[in-house]
């Protein structure tokens, strides 16, 4: 049985794990990149520091709201659409800030409200895509190993910022076809989301009953561990969505996250501009 568990796992890990690091870094550098556009578009638009800061926030208001709602329809619908939804909406409205300008003589709405409407559509897109994965991964890793298996997933974080980072930077140098190169950084970082959509579609499994990539052994010891787990969550405690938001345990834990993002976030928008007022180049 042991040579069976080491087995299936090794297969999940390799077939799930290097495809989601590479879908949430997608999802990441959409999310910052807006730092780095900062250094031109602020100038190209008009928008003031005040501005760019309210915008910059409003995609959260938008991702609060919907996140739980947007896991509870993934688990209706299945993981593979429902994530591939995510990562075509975001991918189509990211690359919508490049055209704010056109947007905005076309509809007679500022400059600045075009942008505010655009973060916060973004942040509607993107909801439910972080913890939906984590969820994800609770249908295919027995609760041994989800600890170094979100570790991995979140890996994406950092690497984005080591290899998006320069990117993002070079992206600003590049102009034609009436475009700068703040609007080219949208465009050219939108495309991965949309076409990892498509690739998400056809790639992702729903559920280990579903994998034909696993032996029937594999899925039936796979399928009957997490089964078990399941079955001795349920007997010890069962929350309804509001004792499990309401839980002090969900709110502490809530709270550190809430720190550890407004200050994460804080740099990760505002680094650009801090070093570029060093007097180094774009890249």
């Amino acid at each position: 049985m042991e040579e069976v568990e080491n087995r299936t796992i090794r297969k999940v890990m390799w077939r799930l794990m290097p495809f989601l690091v590479v879908c949430y870094f997608v999802a990441y550098l959409d999310r910052v990149n807006v730092g780095f556009a900062k250094l031109q578009m602020n100038a190209a638009l008009g928008l003031s520091e005040a501005a760019y800061g309210f915008g910059a926030g409003l995609f959260f208001i938008a991702y609060f709201l919907l996140e739980v709602p947007s896991n509870l329809v993934l688990n209706k619908f299945g993981a593979r659409l429902w994530i591939a939804r995510i990562m075509l909406g975001w991918g189509i409205i990211s690359g919508l800030f490049a055209f704010i300008a056109p947007i905005s003589q076309a509809t007679g709405i500022s400059n600045e409200w075009v942008f505010y409407i655009l973060r916060f559509l973004l942040g509607i897109a993107e909801a439910g895509f972080f913890p939906g994965i984590i969820f994800y991964l609770t249908l295919w890793f027995p609760s041994v190993y989800r600890a170094r298996v979100v570790a991995m997933f979140m890996l994406a974080i950092p690497f984005s910022s080591i290899v998006g980072a320069p990117v993002s930077g070079a992206l600003l140098n590049i102009t034609g076809a009436g475009f700068e190169g703040w609007q080219w950084l949208f465009i050219l970082e939108a495309l991965p989301s949309i076409a990892m959509s498509v690739v998400v579609v056809v790639y992702l499994t729903d559920r280990p009953s579903l994998a034909t990539w696993l032996r029937d052994d594999e899925k039936t010891w796979l399928e009957a561990r997490l089964e078990t787990e399941r079955k001795q969550k349920v007997a010890a405690e069962h929350l309804s969505i509001g004792k499990a938001l309401s839980d002090p345990r969900v709110l502490a834990c809530s709270f550190v996250y809430f720190c550890l993002n407004a200050a994460s976030y804080g740099v990760a928008f505002f680094l650009p501009t801090i070093v570029k007022g060093f007097g180094v180049s774009n890249f």
